[in-house]
Formats: structure tokens, sequence, C-alpha cells
């Protein structure tokens, strides 16, 4: 299981609540469960909730998040279809620093974690290319 999120309880109370959190990295078939933790520290799970989306993808480079960062942030695209895919790091002179992906991926919504730790703070730029398709986005990292 993979944590997306974390939202506050309202406590004890004698009244329904109603909790809202949005998943940004979203697939055609979704699998979830809550953790519900008490003020003590014990917790219990809920059922497996099965959700299935059909979803037209765009070919789409999102900002990263979140921005400005410090040391990592998650950058996310969506595919419109199966394809070869780079995605790289530069600085902001256009030198490549490295290269988060290069690999053939399914259509959908995918995300990768930069780490920047070993850089100095800076807008750095991160650029998406499948075939003869480009997009180039700003980040900053702030120490």
């Amino acid at each position: 299981w993979e944590v997306l999120g974390f939202v506050d309880g309202k406590g004890t109370t004698s009244e329904p609540s109603e909790y809202i959190f949005i998943d940004r990295f979203i697939n055609e078939k979704n699998v979830y469960r809550l953790k519900q933790i008490d003020y003590d520290g014990r917790f219990q799970y809920s059922e497996i909730v099965e959700v299935d989306i059909m979803t037209i993808f765009n070919f789409e480079l999102s900002q990263n998040y979140p921005n400005p960062f410090n040391p990592a942030t998650i950058i996310s695209w969506q595919l419109p279809s199966t394809s070869d895919v780079k995605l790289k790091v530069f600085d902001i002179t256009g030198r490549e620093l490295t290269t988060l992906v290069n690999e053939r991926l399914e259509e959908g919504s995918h995300k990768v974690e930069f780490n920047a730790a070993h850089l100095p703070s800076g807008v750095y730029l991160y650029s998406l290319q499948t075939g003869n398709r480009s997009i180039v986005r700003k980040m900053l990292l702030l120490k």
C-alpha cells in the first residue's frame, strides 16, 4: 500500500463527519483503503474499495508538486497512448543534469520523485519527450 495523504480528524463527535481527499494521480483502476487513527495511537483499516475510471488522457506534463520544493518534489504526466518516454532535468543554462525516466510507458497517469538534495537552490527545468512531442516546465529548489 502507498500513503497518498492525511486528513485531520474532527475528534470524538456524535454527529456524522464528512472528509474529502483528492487523489491527483489516478489510473483507470484504483484500490483504496482508509486508516483511521485514534488519538491514543490505536488504528483500524476500512474495507478495501475499488474504483474504475474510464478516462481519455491528453499528452500533459503537470507542474511539479510541491513547488518551490526542498529537497524532493513529484513530477507527474499523462500519456494518451503507450509511448517511449524521456523525462530529463536541466539547470537554467540548459545543461542536462539527470534522466529520471527513459522507458516505454502505458497510456495513463504517471509520476516520479525528483530528489535534488545534492543541488544548490535555483530554478531548474524538466522536459517530457515522447516521439516528436516535448513539454518543458520550470521548478524552484529553495534550500
